[in-house]
């Protein structure tokens, strides 16, 4: 079997620093907190640098194969992945008073989601640690690429998702050969009865910061930022959080970037956004907090970010302060104006968690928590197209002839 060439030298405890040994199935660290992957940077700055990077003609994240775990070339599951666009928004920007103002669209991933990074980590690893049945609580992209990945690999899937689950993902999830149960709850729920069924059905259990490796594919956005941008990082990024796995991500990707020479000690402002309704990140940054109280009775039209407790909840709270950023809450009005807004001037569709990231630059702009001339980068998460839209056309009869005055009247 072929193998890559992995520099990981161990998994550490995000809490007490505890080391794992790196080729075993871990959930969480014995102090019940999430692992992180960690590596022999050292010997990785030795083989890698930015200019032999730049050559290789593959353009997914698998290019960054020694900044991963997977060992073994056979065990990689690749749906094709590419690298996501950064896209300008310069009429947002003008509209708004801001010298420029960038997207990374990761709707352009397998399954339309940002997930797909994650999920093609922890199936990956998962086949090469001999995994056979994985399950997860999802909002629905995760589980969609568990679906598509899982099947690919040829691992059976369990998917448990809130009952208000948009119909798409559902059954887009199914159709990828997941067994989907609907459930009476909010993710934390779902998370619940997939840990209550880890002894009788013997699956392994891939919910966000309980497996060490979803973390190590979200981070490879922002290795694959830097790289779009020259390797100088943006002055803030805003990303949608609810489990908060690449906000988590891109920052351990930062640190592991400038030890290895491809970056400087300048970081962006790492801002947290969520929705009014779900907002525990945001209340625990405003009580400078470490950790975050469960949000009773979360609401959001915003699924992806409707995470009442996030088990990083101490490490995106670490991000944000690390790097003088903020989390910022905005209500439901605001995401769906600000998407509407976003698609009337770029003519890119925003998923709702991706205009709630608009919603969020536009508040921080109007209150001075950024300044015009920062540029700044927003995660648009998932593809517009998976979510419902508003109804639209006007009929008309083609048996008449064409009312050039009702249509002149319309453009007005």
């Amino acid at each position: 079997m072929q193998e890559f060439p992995t520099f990981t030298s161990h998994l550490e405890c995000s809490a007490t620093g505890a080391h794992y040994p790196a080729d075993a199935l871990h959930g969480l660290s014995q102090a019940g907190k999430p692992l992180l992957v960690r590596y022999d940077l050292e010997a990785m700055r030795r083989v890698i640098n930015r200019d032999e990077l730049a050559g290789r003609a593959e353009r997914g994240f698998w290019r960054y194969r020694e900044m991963l775990p997977v060992r073994h070339a056979a065990n990689v599951i690749s749906l094709g992945e590419v690298a996501t666009p950064v896209v300008p928004a310069p009429a947002a920007a003008r509209l708004h008073g801001a010298s420029v103002l960038l997207v990374k669209d990761e709707g352009r991933l397998p399954t339309g989601s940002f997930k797909a990074r994650g999920l093609a980590l922890a199936v990956s690893m998962a086949k090469e640690l001999g995994v056979t049945r994985m399950a997860m609580p999802t909002n629905g992209n995760a589980g969609a690429a568990l679906a598509a990945y899982a099947s690919r690999a040829g691992i059976e899937s369990w998917v448990f998702c809130p009952d208000d689950t948009p119909a798409v993902n559902v059954r887009e999830m199914a159709a990828a050969g997941a067994h989907v149960y609907l459930v009476n709850g909010l993710i934390d729920d779902c998370g619940r009865l997939v840990g209550e069924g880890k002894a009788g059905m013997g699956w392994f259990d891939a919910s966000t910061l309980k497996e060490p490796y979803r973390i190590e594919g979200k981070k490879t956005m922002g290795v694959e930022l830097a790289e779009q941008l020259g390797w100088q990082l943006p002055d803030a990024i805003f990303y949608p959080t609810g489990g908060g796995t690449g906000l988590i991500g891109m920052w351990k990707a930062f640190a592991e970037l400038e030890a290895l020479g491809f970056i400087d000690s300048r970081r962006p402002r790492m801002v947290a956004v969520q929705a009014a309704g779900c907002a525990p990140i945001v209340h625990a940054w405003q009580q400078g907090r470490e950790h975050a109280e469960t949000w009773q009775d979360a609401r959001t039209i915003a699924a992806g970010i409707r995470v009442p407790a996030a088990i990083g909840d101490f490490l995106i709270l670490r991000a944000i302060r690390d790097s003088h950023g903020f989390a910022i809450a905005v209500e439901d009005e605001a995401i769906i104006r600000a998407g509407a807004e976003f698609a009337r001037l770029e003519g890119l569709l925003l998923c709702p968690e991706g205009a709630a990231t608009y919603a969020a630059w536009r508040a921080a702009l109007a209150s001075g928590q950024l300044r015009p001339d920062e540029r700044a980068v927003l995660f648009n998460c998932a593809i517009g197209l998976k979510y419902p839209l508003p109804a639209a056309g006007t009929r008309i009869d083609c048996r008449q002839p064409l009312d050039i005055a009702a249509l002149t009247a319309a453009t007005a």
